[in-house]
C-alpha cells in the first residue's frame, strides 16, 4: 500500500472548483471588465483570453476576507503574468518553492509518526498526539490569505476532469504540468477541516497497526494449537497471507476454517476484545471461549484465571463512522464534488464511479468465474469453500516449502538494513542497468514497521522514499519479504516519477490503482530475487488464472467498500450500531450475488475483513483496478522484454489522465478486457495439456 505525499492528498482532494461561503461586499465583475479593457489593451488576443478566464478563476473563491474589490483591481494588476516570458519565470518559481514546501512538510509529518508507523519499541502516550498532528493543515489557508494562490488561478489555466478527458491527448507536457498546478489551488479547506481528517486518519492507523492475532493462542476443539510459537498476525494482511499459505500444509484445511472463523469475528464484531494483540489469552475462535493461556512463547508474564469474553462490540465500526464524518467536513467546500465519493472518483481516480463499478462488475460477474472456480475444486480434490476466495493454488509453487522460505529470508535479511543492502542487487536481478540500480537504492531508505508495512514517496528530490516492512525478532520472514518487494514497486514508482520527472507538477502516477499495479509487477518476481527459478512459459497460463482470481476476490471487497460509503451518505446520522447492521447487509448482498453461487455458502461476511475499509478513505477499489492495469503492463513487459527500461519510461509519463498514461504505456485504455481474454486463452491452454 502506497501512503501519498502529504498523506492525506486523496481524501482532501484537488482539481475542485469551489464557491467560497461568504462574497466580497460588492461585485467583482466591473472591475474584472475595466481590468479586461485597461490591461487588455496591450496584449494578444491569447493573452486577453487568458487575463479574463484568470481573473473569473481568482474572483471564484475570493472572499470579503481577501480584500474589497479595489485590493482585488491592484492585485490583477501587480500579479498578472503579462507575457510568456513573464509566465514562464513565475512557473518556475514557483516550482521550485513548492517541491520545498511539500517535501519539508511531508518529512515533518512522517518525523510526527515515526514511533507510530515503525517498530522501535513501546509506544508514548505522547505518540497518539503526535501522529495525530497534521503540520500542513494550515497552509492551505496560509497560501490563500497571502494570495499566492491566487497568482496561480489568475494565470494558469483550470480544467475539467471531462475537458481533460476530451483535450488532453493535444496538451503539451508543460500544459499538464500546469493543469496540476492549479489543482492544488481549486478549493479552500480550512486548517481546521483538514486537521479533523488528519486526526481521524491517525486514530484509524493506530488501531489498526495494533490489531495482531496470536495464532499460537487459538485453539481447536480438542484444545489443540494448530499454530507454532511466536506466530503474530496481523488483520488482514498476516491473516489472509497465513490462510493463502496453508493449501501447501498437511491439515492446512482445518487451520484455513480456523482463520476464516477469525476474520468473521472480527468483521461481526463478537471477537472478544480481551485476545486482541494478548499473547496471554488462549481462544477458541469456533465457540469464542477465552481463557489465561499456560503457554509462555513472549515476555509478557502469565496471567492467572479466565480472561473476558466480552467482544470488541462496536470498536471497528465506530472508527469507520469516525473517518466519514470527518470527511463530511470538506463537502461544503467542494460544491462540483459535494461527497467523499465524488472527489474520489472524479478527482483522485480521474474515472467516473459508474465506469469503475462497471470493471468490477464485469470480473466478478464474468462467466469465466464459474470455469475457474470449476478447476480449483478439481485441483482441491473437494468443494470450493468461502475462504477459498483467497486460493493460491493456480500460481505455480516453489519447490521450497514457507517454513524453508522463512528460513531463507530471515537468514538472508535479519534486519531492515541487511533488506537495504540487498537492494541493488535485487534491482540488477529484475532488469536494471546497474548505475540505475544503484541510483534507486540510494533513493529508498528501508525502516521495520509497526504495521503490516507501506510505502512513502519524497516530495523533494533531494529527499528519500521509505519503505517500510515486518521485521521480527529473528529476521524478516517471507510473507514480510513478499510485501518488501511489494513496496519496492511502489518506491520505484516515487522514485523515477520525482526524480526523473521533466516537470515537478507532473511528478506521480494518474492514480493509487497505477502504483499498486507497478507494486503487483515486483511483488510477482519475489522468487525470483530469493534466487529461485523462475516460471517456465508453461506455466504462464496458471499464472494468468492467479491474477484473474485474485482480481475476482479483490472486486468483490471493491463494491463492498463503495456501497458502504454510498449507505453513510445516505444515512449521515447512523449510529455505529447501525453502520456495522449495513456494512454486514451489504457485505452478504455482494457475497450471496457473485460468489455464494461458486463458494458454496450465503451470507459470509469474509468480503468486510479488509483493514484499508476501517482506515483507507474508500481505497479499497484501487487494488482491483491496480490489478487489471498490471495485467496490461505484464503483457506489454512480456513483448518488450526489458523491465527495467520499460518501468522507468512508464513511471515518468507522470500524472495524465488514466486512459492517456495506458495508451502511452502499452497501447491500450484501462479496463479489464485485456485480463478476461487472456483467462479465456489461459483456460483453454490449460485444458489441452
Amino acid at each position: 500500500m502506497r501512503l501519498s505525499a502529504l498523506a492525506l492528498s486523496f481524501v482532501l482532494g484537488a482539481s475542485l472548483p469551489a464557491v467560497p461561503s461568504t462574497r466580497p461586499a460588492g461585485s467583482l465583475a466591473p472591475i474584472q471588465q475595466k481590468l479586461a479593457r485597461d490591461l487588455g489593451a496591450g496584449l494578444s488576443a491569447p493573452d486577453q483570453a487568458r487575463l479574463q478566464r484568470g481573473m473569473a478563476q481568482a474572483a471564484a473563491l475570493w472572499t470579503a476576507k481577501d480584500g474589497s474589490p479595489a485590493t482585488f483591481e491592484a492585485f490583477v494588476k501587480q500579479h498578472f503574468a503579462r507575457d510568456a516570458q513573464a509566465l514562464d519565470a513565475l512557473y518556475h518559481r514557483l516550482a521550485f518553492v513548492l517541491e520545498s514546501l511539500d517535501g519539508h512538510l511531508l518529512e515533518l509529518g512522517r518525523d510526527l509518526r515515526w514511533h507510530t508507523d515503525l517498530d522501535l519499541g513501546p509506544l508514548l502516550p505522547a505518540d497518539e498526539l503526535l501522529s495525530g498532528w497534521n503540520p500542513g493543515a494550515h497552509v492551505n489557508d496560509d497560501l490563500f490569505a497571502n494570495k499566492l494562490a491566487f497568482v496561480v488561478l489568475l494565470n494558469f489555466r483550470q480544467s475539467t476532469l471531462a475537458e481533460r478527458l476530451k483535450e488532453g491527448e493535444t496538451w503539451t507536457r508543460r500544459d499538464w504540468a500546469e493543469a496540476r498546478l492549479v489543482d492544488r489551488f481549486t478549493t479552500r479547506i480550512p486548517a481546521e477541516a483538514a486537521q479533523a481528517v488528519s486526526e481521524a486518519a491517525g486514530e484509524a492507523d493506530r488501531y489498526i497497526a495494533s490489531y495482531n492475532i496470536w495464532a499460537h493462542h487459538l485453539l481447536d476443539a480438542k484444545g489443540q494449537r494448530p499454530f507454532p510459537a511466536g506466530k503474530r498476525l496481523l488483520s488482514h494482511w498476516n491473516l489472509r497471507d497465513e490462510l493463502k499459505s496453508q493449501y501447501a500444509q498437511e491439515g492446512g484445511l482445518e487451520r484455513q476454517r480456523m482463520l476464516a472463523k477469525v476474520m468473521e469475528r472480527i468483521v461481526t464484531q463478537e471477537i472478544p476484545a480481551s485476545v486482541i494483540d494478548n499473547p496471554r489469552a488462549d481462544w477458541n475462535p469456533f465457540t469464542n471461549q477465552v481463557a489465561a493461556s499456560a503457554v509462555k512463547d513472549h515476555e509478557l508474564p502469565a496471567v492467572p484465571g479466565v480472561l473476558s469474553a466480552a467482544p470488541e462490540g462496536l470498536r471497528r465500526y465506530e472508527i469507520l463512522l469516525k473517518t466519514f464524518q470527518a470527511v463530511r467536513k470538506l463537502d461544503r467546500y467542494t460544491p462540483h464534488a459535494p461527497t467523499h465519493i465524488a472527489r474520489s472518483f472524479e478527482e483522485g481516480r480521474q474515472l467516473p464511479e459508474a465506469r469503475v463499478r462497471k470493471m468490477l462488475e464485469d470480473v466478478v460477474g464474468s462467466p469465466l468465474v464459474k470455469e475457474v472456480a470449476a478447476l480449483a475444486s478439481q485441483r482441491l480434490g473437494r468443494p470450493l469453500e468461502p475462504f477459498d476466495l483467497w486460493y493460491s493454488g493456480f500460481k505455480p509453487r516453489p519447490a521450497h516449502s514457507e517454513a524453508e522460505l522463512d528460513a531463507l529470508t530471515r537468514k538472508r535479511f535479519p534486519s531492515a538494513a541487511a533488506y537495504k543492502a540487498e537492494m541493488p542487487t535485487m534491482l540488477r536481478d529484475l532488469g536494471f542497468a546497474p548505475e540505475t540500480a544503484d541510483f534507486l537504492a540510494s533513493k529508498i531508505e528501508v525502516d521495520p514497521a509497526r504495521g503490516s508495512g507501506h510505502a512513502m514517496g519524497a516530495e523533494r528530490r533531494s529527499d528519500s522514499a521509505h519503505l517500510r516492512t515486518r521485521v521480527g525478532q529473528g529476521g524478516m520472514d517471507y510473507k514480510g519479504f513478499n510485501i518488501a518487494v511489494h513496496e519496492m514497486g511502489h518506491n520505484v514508482e516515487q522514485v523515477f516519477s520525482l526524480n526523473r520527472m521533466d516537470h515537478f507538477f507532473l511528478k506521480g502516477v494518474p492514480n493509487t490503482a497505477f502504483t499498486e499495479a507497478m507494486a503487483f509487477v515486483f511483488q510477482a518476481r519475489d522468487l525470483e530475487l530469493l534466487g529461485l527459478p523462475k516460471a517456465a512459459a508453461s506455466e504462464r497460463a496458471w499464472g494468468t488464472l492467479h491474477d484473474f482470481w485474485s482480481t475476482y476476490e479483490i472486486a468483490g471487497v471493491g463494491l463492498v467498500d463503495m456501497q458502504v460509503w454510498r449507505w453513510m451518505y445516505d444515512h449521515p446520522q447512523a449510529t455505529p450500531v447501525q453502520l456495522k447492521q449495513a456494512v454486514l447487509s451489504i457485505a452478504k448482498e455482494v457475497w450471496n450475488r457473485y460468489y455464494a453461487p461458486v463458494l458454496g455458502q450465503k451470507d459470509s461476511v469474509l468480503l468486510a475483513i479488509y483493514s484499508h475499509m476501517i482506515h483507507s478513505f474508500l481505497y479499497l477499489p484501487d487494488y482491483a483496478i491496480g490489478h487489471m492495469i498490471a495485467h496490461q503492463v505484464e503483457e506489454h513487459l512480456e513483448g518488450k522484454g526489458n523491465l527495467g527500461a520499460e518501468v522507468e519510461r512508464m513511471t515518468r509519463l507522470g500524472r495524465l489522465t488514466p486512459d492517456l498514461w495506458m495508451q502511452q504505456a502499452t497501447g491500450r485504455p484501462v479496463g479489464p478486457e485485456a485480463m478476461l481474454e487472456a483467462t479465456a486463452k489461459a483456460l483453454k491452454a490449460v485444458r489441452t495439456r
